[in-house]
């Protein structure tokens, strides 16, 4: 037992703390529980909405509590229109942050007829304080949707305007399949705290959005 012992004994600090090394499949025969384990980079759900016909979806309450934010977007449908998002700096009173974006898109069809890979002027952004697109036209047929993800970095910030990256694959015109890489920042010092989606044209007839945070 005396190899043993000192070999346990190289892993505990002198406060009595084990070290990371001493944790491992030849130490631990079996675990059922442990305690005050950090949480380190993990991501935590803080809310999911879906919409019913919604004119669009608010999540508010966005502060300091994550450095960085993360939505994601689970069979969103409209049935012909673009996904759009704005920002806002008083808890959703106004949604109106200048942002300066970019936007490139991809696609290619079921006939596989037209592949393309293009930078997009229509829908990139200059200091626009409207809401911004971030997927193409989705197909208007009844099983067409689009997913994707939104990261906000540290949006509670008063020295740094606030990034985000957004990445989405939609349904267009039917036999289309597009994705979006949209990259940008909210063109100010005030913190973000809440965030908007709608649609350019109509409501958001059915879909998931869920709100996450990272360590």
């Amino acid at each position: 037992m005396g190899a043993i012992t000192r070999a346990a004994a190289n892993n505990i600090t002198t406060g009595g703390v084990i070290l990371p090394a001493g944790i491992n499949d030849a130490s631990v025969a079996s675990v059922t529980a442990l305690a005050q384990v950090s949480a380190g980079d993990g991501i935590t759900l803080i809310s999911s909405q879906t919409a019913s016909a919604s004119a669009s979806i608010s999540f508010t309450g966005i502060d300091s509590t994550y450095r960085t934010y993360l939505f994601k977007f689970i069979n969103i449908n409209n049935g012909g229109s673009e996904f759009l998002f704005n920002l806002s700096t008083d808890g959703g009173s106004n949604y109106n942050v200048a942002k300066t974006t970019t936007y490139i898109r991809t696609q290619h069809n079921e006939a596989d007829s037209t592949p393309d890979f293009s930078y997009d002027t229509g829908r990139d952004s200059a200091q626009s304080t409207s809401a911004r697109s971030i997927t193409l036209p989705l197909g208007s047929e009844s099983d067409t949707n689009f997913g994707g993800y939104f990261y906000l970095f540290n949006p509670s910030s008063t020295t740094y305007v606030k990034h985000f990256i957004i990445n989405t694959s939609n349904t267009h015109s039917n036999t289309y399949a597009n994705q979006n890489l949209i990259a940008g920042y909210g063109n100010t010092t005030s913190a973000i705290n809440a965030v908007q989606f709608s649609m350019l044209s109509g409501n958001i007839n059915v879909g998931t959005i869920h709100l996450y945070g990272i360590a």
